[in-house]
């Protein structure tokens, strides 16, 4: 891909989480920077959230006599001398421009872009954590699969983020099994920004990237942006500043695209971060139909009307935004369900808690080495908002879910349910 200079600044990038999917992601981001150092510094930050972990003996790096081998060590010390996440990735080489850092304002510190994996329960407190102590022209990326549902309604946790921060924040979501795309197993994914009208044609000291001379010679301190109800977001922007490269489509497809993870850059917020939320909600029912064994002719049912109230969910109720195609189009749609429903951690957890006869939260705790499902979180979240509406009923499979898992209703019970 073509420089985006010359420009005098080059973009800091951070990586806030360390998850199996934050550390993945944190690697790609590491060498599209290491790839691309006339648009971004080199070195990526990492935040850690430190813990004592032990180098397992069957690691390739455990060596008796090693300083880092005697009892649990601080997480992030490992992952620096031996640039592997041991605990969330094991067995995958992370670049040595990526640094674990065990603090969050540190790590965002003089930080233009954000890049947020963190399961979305702590996404809230940590955003808190570093108001106020980041640029106030950083943009962010959210890669965080749910929905933010409160008293006042629901949004997305891009919306969240950027509310908190006073920022600008896009999403990333797709067809991404971690561990595949970690280890460079072809795939390819979704990012949705709706670049803030300012960023792309703030003043420059040369040309912009498409060789168009400014038209502009002062920068604004501030402006207003549209958020996906279509309203006037509460949330003033302040405009990046004209010696850094724009932060547009063409500089999100230099930072996240490896010749092994492809990504489309599209405008449609709400459709990219409602896939990734809710197909996490689907994959359990897909699940549960698997562990029941009744086959593949089912779990297709199954996540046929589960497409089918993605798109319902997505017009009811972001409808002056949404591109209801991005559900059918993009690898954040069906390609993502179909994955999920196929060997993701909510799909597995799922068929497992059937197989085992053990409730799912059970089996979460036995299988995911610490980490959370978010396709149980999201399912309650979203009946909750549904309860308020009145409009249980018109989603069938999501209600059905959220009851499954409340122990209301069995799962021999969703397919005549969802007939109605």
């Amino acid at each position: 891909m073509a420089s985006l200079s010359p420009y005098q600044r080059k973009h800091k990038v951070t990586v806030v989480g360390s998850g199996n999917w934050g550390t993945a992601i944190a690697k790609i981001v590491a060498e599209c920077a290491a790839s691309n150092d006339s648009v971004f510094e080199k070195d990526v930050q990492m935040w850690v959230h430190e813990e004592k972990v032990e180098i397992p003996k069957n690691s390739r790096h455990y060596n008796p006599s090693s300083p880092l081998c005697q009892g649990p060590q601080n997480l992030t010390d490992i992952i620096n001398q031996t640039h592997e996440n041991v605990k969330y990735l094991s067995g995958v080489a992370l670049p040595s421009n990526l640094h674990a850092n065990p603090s969050v304002v540190d790590a965002v510190k003089d930080s233009t872009i954000l890049v947020f994996n963190l399961p979305h329960q702590f996404i809230i407190r940590t955003c808190e954590q570093i108001k106020g102590k980041i640029l106030p022209y950083a943009r962010g990326i959210s890669c965080i699969k749910g929905v933010d549902v409160r008293e006042s309604g629901i949004s997305l946790f891009s919306e969240t983020i950027g509310n908190i921060l006073g920022i600008y924040c896009g999403a990333l979501s797709g067809a991404n099994i971690a561990n595949e795309v970690a280890r460079e197993k072809w795939s390819e994914s979704s990012i949705a920004y709706d670049p803030p009208h300012l960023d792309s044609k703030a003043p420059s000291k040369g040309p912009s990237p498409t060789g168009t001379p400014s038209a502009s010679t002062t920068d604004l301190a501030e402006f207003e942006h549209r958020d996906v109800s279509g309203q006037m977001s509460k949330t003033k922007l302040q405009a990046l500043p004209s010696d850094y490269p724009p932060i547009d489509h063409n500089t999100l497809k230099l930072l996240f695209h490896r010749p092994y993870f492809h990504i489309r850059v599209v405008h449609d917020v709400a459709g990219v971060s409602l896939g990734g939320a809710l197909k996490n909600v689907v994959a359990l029912a897909a699940g549960w139909v698997e562990g029941m064994g009744w086959g593949d002719n089912a779990k297709a049912a199954i996540m046929r009307v589960g497409l089918l109230e993605m798109v319902k969910f997505g017009e009811m109720f972001f409808g002056n935004t949404i591109n209801t195609r991005t559900f059918t189009e993009e690898s954040a749609g069906v390609a993502d369900m179909i994955t999920s429903c196929a060997a993701g951690r909510n799909f597995r957890c799922a068929k497992l808690s059937i197989e085992r006869k053990q409730p799912i939260s059970k089996v979460e705790e036995t299988e995911l080495n610490g980490q959370s499902l978010q396709g149980t979180l999201t399912a309650i979240e979203v009946n909750s908002f549904l309860k308020r509406q009145g409009s249980e009923e018109e989603f069938p499979l999501l209600t059905a879910v959220y009851r499954v898992l409340q122990g209301s209703m069995a799962v021999e019970d969703i397919p005549s349910y969802i007939e109605r």
